[in-house]
């Protein structure tokens, strides 16, 4: 039998997809359910002066309305941030409420004012209508740069500078002599804009409250069940976890935006219980630009020192970071230990100090989005190494390879530790960019180039490299940095007499392809058909805890607890076949499906010892029954998947317009199990770069309204917009995990936009330009060209 692992395999859960057959919680109807529709604020910053809800409630059709006034009384508290990251004077970082529902000042427009609900969704939007609240409106401030000046509105009054915390890492004296020494500085002032998630399924949960045996069940479109229903229970709510259950079906998307624990979500429990029916409630998209977390948002001065041969000497970066007006969950360590940790990038910098002020605004919370802290950091990377090269008069390619990291594969050399406290595990970095410029033609380009401005057309070509961090690491290590929980992965392999298997995960699947892929590794691993394997995930009552899916840890982490527990599965099956084949344990070779004694034809079967552990009529004296396993996995570090990514683009000088005319990515994303998936990940998150680098931007006004509300004025890519993408890959296996795999979910949307923008600015060169503004829109480009 041919290994699974290394084979594009399609996708076995494309087929209820593609025919409509999955079920989302928005499909979910149960008996007697009611609707909810929640009022939110219009306005950014303003007190409630009056909430009279008394008319919406006579009207027919209306089941409740709870406002904030009803939750205070309840004793329920407010949604909790999952991660601590304090001042680098030792100060606890300051953590203000988020309540489900504001009670005296909104924050955000958007904010959670009243929950009404009725019989039917429209009966309860009509009845918001007859809701008279009347505000009295602030100041407000939406730019984290301008929250931290003096004399800025203030968004919470434990916090009055609007600092939720100043974070540092790496060496400030060492950083700071090096610069002073350098031969050349390269700095750069930037703003990493807001982006807007934007999955293709909104947000929707369903609260179900049964008395009979007093327990609740949620259904939601999460990333992580368990994760929501232990900060629900724990913080929120004061509930028993084992009195709720909590369902994630299909999910369509998440990108991240579902990671987090939602007010909407401990609303309907609640709620649920205080009617005695079920309460669902779906965001409609206006909803989810206000209330799903966003992206990014930093605003940088960056600077970059060289020695006279073009040697990176030192890095010096202040951050100012967007937390919004509410700490989301994992909020506060995305801009610091997923961003600034990062800073090493692909090179031998002796020297880094990263500065990063949190900022509370009057926005929507921002947190982890597609890459999270990871594409910022190698932004500000690429794009300083770009101007560099330029500023020295050396190829940025070249610059590159002089200052990459010599490879090592973490096994016969150690990892290479970085100046900002991560240790890298392997990693050849030259490969992947010598395979990406062999792939773009790179010396053929710059004559093409050269020939072409001197027709009057502008052409560029931009490089990005790029590592990350995931498969987030050691629950002991992230504990010392301010996680507030365990980083693990359990899995179940459960056994059937007839040899089929169950695998419980507590990873989530939200389009990766987990069933695929982790089937692929439980078939191959036991020698099995992939049709003799089902995979179960995002039900807290079938699965005993998970941690989701996010970071791109579902193989290395997920994966290894499953392959754990196979392990433990094949130790007990040759147990039984020794006795069965009257030979010893240490006799026996496991191959296609079966146990053989060494040098030998006698052999058994998987399916045989299957039926053998349950009906143990001849069986090994003192062995249990049974062949059911589960493991929890805890990494040993994070995975470093790495990469090499190209854009050649035209600018159209009269126009600003940008053509994308081609892409190449070379990634390392260690072993791989599925090269088919692998690529779809890569080509998704590609696009999402690309959108960033060309296209979107969540833009508030001075009122703190959000300017790009809706698909009319926030601009997504297009199939057209972007072309047939390149792709190609080395590998470099982990060493620390049993798979040998990284992990590809965010690795496109990392490299891509820097090598975008590098690709404008190169193709601009002979008008000096050193930077425009992300997205690089006509205008913005128009503007730099002609502007000046």
């Amino acid at each position: 039998m041919c290994s699974l692992i290394g084979q594009a395999v399609k996708r076995v859960e494309d087929k209820r997809f593609i025919t409509g057959k999955g079920k989302y919680t928005d499909d979910i109807v149960l008996p007697n359910m009611t609707y909810a529709y929640i009022i939110r604020s219009p306005y950014a910053h303003a007190k409630i002066l009056k909430l009279d809800t008394s008319q919406a409630l006579a009207m027919e059709g209306i089941v409740a309305i709870f406002t904030g006034e009803d939750i205070a009384k309840s004793g329920v508290n407010g949604v909790p941030c999952g991660w601590q990251v304090n001042f680098n004077t030792g100060e606890t970082m300051k953590e203000p409420p988020h309540p489900l529902l504001v009670k005296d000042k909104v924050l955000h427009v958007g904010d959670s004012v009243a929950i009404i609900i009725a019989e039917s969704r429209a009966l309860a939007k009509d009845a918001a209508e007859m809701v008279e609240i009347e505000y009295e409106e602030l100041p407000c401030v939406t730019d984290p740069y301008k929250a931290i000046q003096k004399g800025a509105p203030v968004v919470h009054d434990i916090a009055p500078d609007n600092k939720c915390y100043v974070w540092e890492l790496g060496d400030r004296q060492k950083t700071d002599d090096y610069m002073a020494k350098a031969h050349h500085v390269t700095s750069l002032e930037f703003v990493n804009q807001r982006l807007v998630p934007n999955a293709i399924e909104p947000r929707a949960a369903i609260g179900d409250y049964d008395e009979t045996n007093d327990r609740y069940t949620l259904y939601t479109s999460s990333q992580n069940p368990h994760l929501i229903r232990l900060l629900m229970c724990a913080f929120v709510l004061g509930l028993p976890e084992h009195k709720v259950r909590v369902i994630a079906p299909d999910v369509g998307g998440g990108f991240g935006s579902k990671i987090f624990h939602y007010v909407e979500e401990a609303l309907v429990t609640w709620a649920s219980k205080q009617i005695g029916r079920p309460v669902k409630w779906t965001a409609e998209r206006s909803e989810s630009f206000i209330t799903d977390a966003h992206g990014r948002d930093h605003v940088t001065r960056a600077e970059m020192g060289f020695d006279k041969d073009g040697k990176i000497m030192a890095l010096r970066v202040r951050t100012a970071a967007n937390l919004g007006a509410y700490l989301s969950t994992f909020s506060t360590c995305v801009p610091t230990y997923l961003h600034g940790t990062l800073l090493q990038g692909l090179y031998t910098t002796p020297a880094i100090h990263v500065e990063v002020t949190g900022a509370f605004t009057h926005t929507t919370a921002v947190d982890a989005y597609r890459g999270a802290g990871r594409p910022e950091a190698t932004y500000l990377l690429e794009r300083l190494v770009e101007n560099g090269a330029r500023e020295l008069g050396i190829d940025p390619a070249e610059l590159r390879f002089k200052n990459f990291i010599p490879p090592f594969d973490g096994v016969n050399q150690p990892g290479y530790q970085t100046q900002v406290a991560l240790q890298y595990d392997s990693g050849n970095y030259p490969a992947v960019l010598e395979r990406a410029l062999e792939m773009v033609d790179y010396k053929n380009f710059r004559k093409e180039q050269e020939e072409a401005r001197k027709n009057g057309k502008y052409l560029g070509i931009g490089i990005s490299t790029y590592i990350e961090a995931c498969g987030i690491a050691p629950s002991a290590v992230v504990g010392s940095l301010g996680a507030r929980a365990g980083l693990f992965e359990s899995a179940q392999v459960r056994i059937q007499p007839t040899g089929k298997v169950s695998v419980y995960t507590g990873s989530h699947s939200h389009g990766q392809g987990h069933e695929t892929t982790f089937a692929q590794v439980v078939a191959d691993k036991l020698g099995i058909s992939m049709s003799d394997v089902e995979i179960v995930h995002g039900d807290s009552d079938s699965v005993a805890f998970g941690m989701g899916t996010y970071g791109s840890r579902s193989l290395a982490v997920g994966g290894s607890a499953i392959v754990k527990s196979i392990d433990k599965v094949l130790e007990k099956g040759a147990k039984i076949a020794a006795h069965k084949l009257e030979a010893s344990v240490d006799d026996l070779e496991y191959a296609g499906g079966k146990w053989t004694v060494k040098g030998t034809d006698k052999s058994i079967g998987f399916g045989d010892i299957a039926l053998t552990a349950y009906v143990p009529h001849d069986y090994p004296q003192g062995l249990e029954p049974g062949l059911d396993f589960s493991s929890f996995y805890d990494p040993a570090n994070f995975t470093y998947p790495y990469g090499a990514h190209i854009a050649v683009v035209e600018v159209d000088i009269e126009t600003g317009k940008v053509n994308l005319k081609r892409f190449v990515a070379c990634d390392d994303v260690g072993n791989i199990i599925n090269p088919m998936i692998v690529e779809g990940q890569i080509h998704g998150g590609v696009v999402q770069g690309i959108g960033q680098a060309l296209f979107e931007e969540a833009i508030y006004d001075d009122n703190g309204q959000l300017l790009t509300g809706s698909y009319m004025d926030y601009t997504m890519p297009r199939a057209d917009d972007v072309p047939s993408f390149e792709v190609d890959r080395t590998i470099t296996p982990c060493p620390h995990n049993p798979l040998g795999v990284k992990g590809a979910g965010e690795a496109g949307t990392i490299g891509s936009a820097p090598a975008v923008v590098n690709a404008v600015l190169d193709a601009l060169a002979p008008f000096n330009i050193k930077d425009i503004k992300m997205p690089l829109t006509p205008q913005r480009v128009w503007k730099a060209i002609h502007g000046k």
